[in-house]
């Protein structure tokens, strides 16, 4: 009998979760079709009414994921990272950039999966310590300048997340706003500087590009850096 209760409760834990889990996914990708327009977010609108955004904090705070279900713990903490970053823009609205909010990376904490972190201790200890050989989460996590690659409006989801990882890198490494090829010179975005082991672990940058363009970058070209946008990325 007490074994038929363990494994009872067992199962209602994972029912649990897995519900939490669903439940979150499915109102974040409201949230996002509601107030991301063309990469950009409705700051002014979720400042008047934040209570869908608040909502989902709330639920990310209680959530825990496992990295040994890697694209369920992937998902929930892109999707947490973009949400954080709307709250601390919100939180401080009107402003025209993030670099104007004191500790806006690196002091301002956020209770997720359970953890308190920062957004620079959840891009970089949470995501690219456990899973550094996926350089695509850059194309991803968007940190609220214009330099950034866009914002989707919808939430990133385990059961697709190859695919959107995907999608969003290949539409970043083909816009010839974001790698400015002219001859055999290329400008990239810092974000190639910034985490430039990321992006060399199997080649050089141009051969990370080239893995995603249509029209490839000469091997050969010189590579440089354009200074990063951090305009906010703001539906005016």
């Amino acid at each position: 009998m007490k074994k038929i209760t363990i494994i009872l409760i067992l199962l209602l834990t994972q029912l649990g979760f897995s519900q939490s889990t669903a439940d979150f996914f499915t109102k974040s990708d409201a949230f996002f079709k509601s107030y991301v327009v063309n990469g950009k977010v409705k700051y002014n609108a979720i400042k008047k009414d934040p209570v869908a955004l608040n909502e989902l904090l709330d639920m990310a705070a209680t959530i825990t994921v496992s990295k040994s279900e890697p694209k369920t713990y992937q998902a929930f903490y892109i999707n947490a990272y973009n949400l954080a970053v709307i709250k601390g823009i919100v939180t401080k609205y009107p402003v025209k950039s993030p670099l104007n909010i004191k500790g806006f990376f690196d002091k301002t904490t956020y209770n997720l999966g359970g953890k308190v972190t920062t957004l620079n201790d959840l891009e970089n200890k949470i995501l690219r310590k456990n899973f550094p050989n996926e350089a695509r989460f850059h194309f991803a996590l968007v940190c609220a300048g214009l330099g950034c690659p866009p914002i989707i409006p919808e939430a990133y989801k385990p059961s697709v997340l190859g695919k959107q990882l995907q999608r969003q890198t290949v539409k970043a490494l083909n816009n010839p706003s974001f790698i400015r090829v002219k001859g055999k010179k290329v400008q990239l975005s810092q974000i190639f500087e910034w985490y430039k082991e990321d992006f060399t672990r199997n080649g050089s940058e141009i051969d990370y590009v080239n893995t995603f363009r249509k029209e490839k970058i000469p091997s050969g070209a010189k590579v440089s850096y354009y200074p990063y946008d951090w305009s906010l990325n703001r539906v005016k």
